[in-house]
């Protein structure tokens, strides 16, 4: 298969799910106009779009994203360098993995809003607590895939380590870390997606200006097109989010013959 069927197919695949979505826009807004749900609960798209700009020309709905992302990107900034840091040195040693196994999954079921009243109690109703939530649930994705990771390189792979008499860390830099690459890098887009969502839980729980809050007060005042106006937002940035660590994937990993 050539270049240009490839890019032929990625480009029909592209217009396909434009196609897709703006169907389901346009049925969105048919069953708005058609009154078939209250205009109250479901306005149309129209409305919501309205809503949005007319947030973002007042400067109150730019804030509040800027907010809600900045909270998102620290918090997982903090798990990824925690789950990497913590993988490495378990993952490296199977006397660790095994003594610290048992303890990881008694911890890793808990939900991460069983730590928000933990987090408050400690930090009050404030950022440190909703960085707190946000790394407690983002991290066992790349805790896990790290492990996974060094856990999984092949014997041989060893033997040429000890046969080029690499040291242990030396080892670990040209050997085992590029070998967990590739899960690290999935669990990391797994972590962003973890990331929004629970900061957009943190800023419902704890009352923090963002657009968590902001989807919340839109629903207690029955404000329905700033409510849908919030979750389209909470959609654009997982969208955008996505496509740059896509992006970041197959820069990284451009080496791999399936890519």
């Amino acid at each position: 298969m050539n270049k240009n069927t490839t890019r032929t197919g990625k480009i029909l695949w592209l217009l396909a799910s434009l196609a897709f979505a703006a169907a389901l826009i346009a049925g969105w807004q048919l069953i708005a106009n058609m009154r078939l749900i209250s205009p109250v609960f479901l306005p149309g798209p129209d409305r919501a779009f309205d809503a949005a700009v007319t947030g973002f020309e007042s400067g109150e709905l730019g804030g509040k994203l800027l907010l809600t992302v900045e909270r998102m990107i620290y918090g997982w900034v903090l798990s990824s360098i925690l789950g990497v840091a913590l993988g490495t040195l378990i993952g490296s040693s199977a006397l660790a993995r095994s003594y610290f196994g048992p303890t990881l999954e008694f911890i890793r079921p808990l939900p991460a809003s069983a730590i928000a009243p933990i987090a408050i109690t400690l930090f009050g109703l404030s950022n440190a607590s909703v960085l707190v939530l946000i790394a407690f649930g983002t991290i066992w994705p790349m805790l896990l895939a790290t492990i996974h990771g060094f856990a999984a390189i092949h014997p041989r792979l060893t033997e040429v380590g000890h046969v080029l008499k690499l040291s242990r860390l030396e080892t670990i830099w040209k050997i085992a870390l590029p070998n967990a690459v590739p899960d690290i890098l999935a669990s990391m887009r797994l972590g962003l997606t973890i990331s929004l969502i629970l900061t957009i839980v943190g800023e419902m729980l704890m009352g923090l200006e963002g657009i968590g809050n902001s989807i919340l007060l839109a629903a207690r005042s029955f404000d329905a097109p700033n409510l849908y106006a919030g979750v389209i937002l909470i959609g654009l940035i997982g969208l955008v989010s996505n496509l740059l660590l896509d992006m970041m994937d197959r820069r990284l990993l451009r080496w791999r013959p399936s890519r």
